[in-house]
């Protein structure tokens, strides 16, 4: 049976349905929908929103440590908060699966930055899954776990606001069951990284790092789909539906197991066509390592790197390739009457109170998470 979801509502399900038994997270657009759906199964995953994002971490790490299957969600910002832990956790390993969904927000809509956590991935040494639909962001769940129990290792979950927000529809599965016994080995070597401990940790973490970038090559999540070869385009996540609208002729590289980098893919479709194009959101993650294998490409001397990606930024830039010009969109008459719909509190949040009484004084107030901004317009 069919369902229409969310990506969120579909990451939940795919927790469910990967056998996940502690969920965990601290809220922030664009993931807090993620922690709020999985609730509906809580007679089979413990779900708990921490005080903060590296609680959050924590606590899903000793319980994969132990040996349950467990996921922790937050938005980009928050895996600054967690970054400490995810850079020991890389060394340590796991023994549940445990998957880091981590919602970035191009464009800004709800944040006060713009990052791409692909980065992190690269900087822990950790796999990073990219999901471009609902669909695969259920699978994609399933597959971090997978990979995660095969590898002992942390796998993030990278989404986008898009990605996190837009419904499409989604096949449902029945639940795994976690093999393990549950319980934290007593083991010093393993999970205590003292120096003597942690050089070992640190070969492991390499060879691991190499087996996993054999992993991504052969790797469903990633295909190559050969039409026209006169033109190949490597991109990711969501954009590979704005890619596929704008260039439907093209032969394309879809990635959704984007780290370790699947070199011999890079390799084999660079070869295969006359002029290669990387059309990714936010940095240059794909198109740096690219060129640095010696394969020439072009990517943000034609793509924007700031802001979110669409197909009407994508249309702009293939004229501007192909030296065409092509008519703006016109506004909407009665776009200058809407109203102003600026983002508010939710209803019964007590910073409501608590903003209303600081309005009353001449007082300079500083705070941390991003609906505490919101008090700027109180």
């Amino acid at each position: 049976m069919s369902h229409l979801l969310s990506g969120n509502q579909a990451i939940a399900r795919g927790a469910y349905e990967a056998g996940v038994t502690v969920a965990t997270g601290y809220p922030g657009t664009p993931s807090t929908e993620i922690l709020e759906n999985t609730v509906q199964y809580k007679s089979d995953i413990y779900c708990e929103w921490s005080p903060n994002e590296k609680v959050a971490f924590e606590v899903a790490a000793a319980a994969s440590c132990a040996g349950a299957r467990t996921l922790v969600t937050m938005k980009h910002v928050g895996l600054n908060v967690a970054a400490d832990p995810l850079m020991t956790l890389s060394y340590l390993g796991v023994e549940g699966g445990m998957v880091i969904v981590v919602a970035d927000d191009p464009g800004m809509h709800s944040s006060q930055n713009e990052q791409d956590t692909r980065n992190y991935a690269r900087f822990a040494k950790i796999p990073v899954l990219e999901p471009a639909d609902s669909q695969e962001a259920l699978d994609f769940v399933k597959l971090g776990i997978e990979l995660s129990e095969q590898f002992k290792t942390p796998v993030i979950l990278r989404t986008t606001t898009r990605v996190s927000h837009s419904r499409s529809i989604v096949k449902f599965s029945q639940r795994q069951t976690n093999p393990r016994t549950i319980g934290l080995e007593k083991n010093p070597a393993r999970f205590v990284p003292v120096p003597l401990w942690a050089r070992e940790m640190r070969k492991t973490v390499e060879k691991r790092l190499h087996d996993l970038q054999a992993a991504a090559v052969q790797s469903k999540a990633n295909r190559i789909e050969w039409r026209d070869k006169s033109l190949g385009i490597i991109t990711h996540s969501v954009v590979y539906h704005y890619v596929r609208e704008v260039w439907p002729e093209a032969s394309v590289l879809k990635l959704g197991f984007a780290y370790p980098y699947p070199d011999e893919l890079f390799k084999q479709f660079a070869a295969g066509v006359k002029d290669l194009l990387i059309v990714e959101e936010l940095d240059d993650f794909l198109e740096e390592h690219i060129k640095a294998l010696g394969i020439a490409c072009k990517g943000h001397d034609v793509i924007p790197n700031i802001g979110e990606l669409s197909i009407t930024t994508l249309e702009a830039c293939r004229a501007k390739m192909e030296g065409r010009t092509i008519a703006p969109i016109p506004e909407p008459k009665y776009a200058k009457d809407l109203p102003a719909r600026p983002p508010v509190l939710c209803p019964g949040c007590p910073h409501r109170g608590i903003f209303y009484a600081l309005g009353k004084h001449d007082v300079i107030v500083t705070g941390d998470i991003g609906c505490y901004s919101l008090g700027t317009f109180k």
